[in-house]
């Protein structure tokens, strides 16, 4: 993962963060920051062994906190990768800690499942604002391009996938972005849309292209 979209990680990784210059924080919290990029990292790649270990690791150093805010926030960063691969899955971490979970954590797992509300809007992290006010006007690939972090973006594609409101060239941007940061798993999900959509709409010649690149990201596993 690229020093870009580690910074960029879902919320849990930025409130696990030590303070930079300040006393070395505690055990604990550098342990679940490094257990749950690792785990992120792993699941994109498609390592889903060491992404089930080094989450465990992330869950049990928050739970030493007794703190509902930061394992919301970590089951959370989990499904943002997820979404970001388009495994829609329900988030059953985060539900079970739901009545405990702060607003904003809410809201964003409410994101996640493609149902933003524009009252909530201002809760959500700075990047996903956009997309979460632009998926009833049809305007979420500008918000998309907007998103610098590449992690972000391809979860706000996610969302907008989710949303059934991806349009061609929201699967383009998201497959470029997996593409350009060698996220094998995203990359074959987003990939078999656009193939898919070529199969649909009769191109046999892009839909060849399209089996011949989705082979040779699985021969690189």
């Amino acid at each position: 993962m690229s020093g870009r979209a580690r910074r960029g990680l879902a919320a849990a990784v930025l409130a696990l963060a030590g303070c930079a210059g300040g006393p070395l924080p505690p055990d604990w919290q550098t342990n679940a920051k490094s257990a749950l990029e690792h785990a992120v990292a792993a699941y994109l790649k498609g390592d889903t062994r060491i992404e089930a270990i080094e989450f465990e690791r992330a869950r049990r150093e928050v739970a030493r906190t007794g703190r509902f805010d930061l394992a919301a926030r970590v089951e959370l960063a989990r499904c943002a990768a997820r979404v970001a691969s388009l495994a829609f899955e329900p988030c059953e971490g985060f539900e079970k800690l739901r009545p405990d979970a702060a607003a904003a954590e809410r809201v964003y797992a409410d994101y996640l499942a493609a149902r933003p509300q524009p009252q909530d809007a201002a809760l959500l992290p700075q990047q996903h604002r956009g997309v979460a006010a632009s998926l009833g006007a049809d305007a979420a690939d500008a918000a998309l391009r907007a998103i610098e972090d590449p992690l972000a973006r391809l979860v706000a594609a996610g969302v907008v996938f989710r949303a059934n409101r991806a349009t061609p060239a929201t699967i383009a941007l998201a497959i470029e972005t997996a593409s350009a940061q060698g996220w094998r798993r995203p990359l074959l999900a987003w990939l078999n849309v656009q193939l898919l959509r070529a199969e649909k709409a009769g191109d046999r010649a892009e839909a060849e292209r399209l089996r011949r690149r989705i082979g040779l990201v699985q021969g690189g596993q």
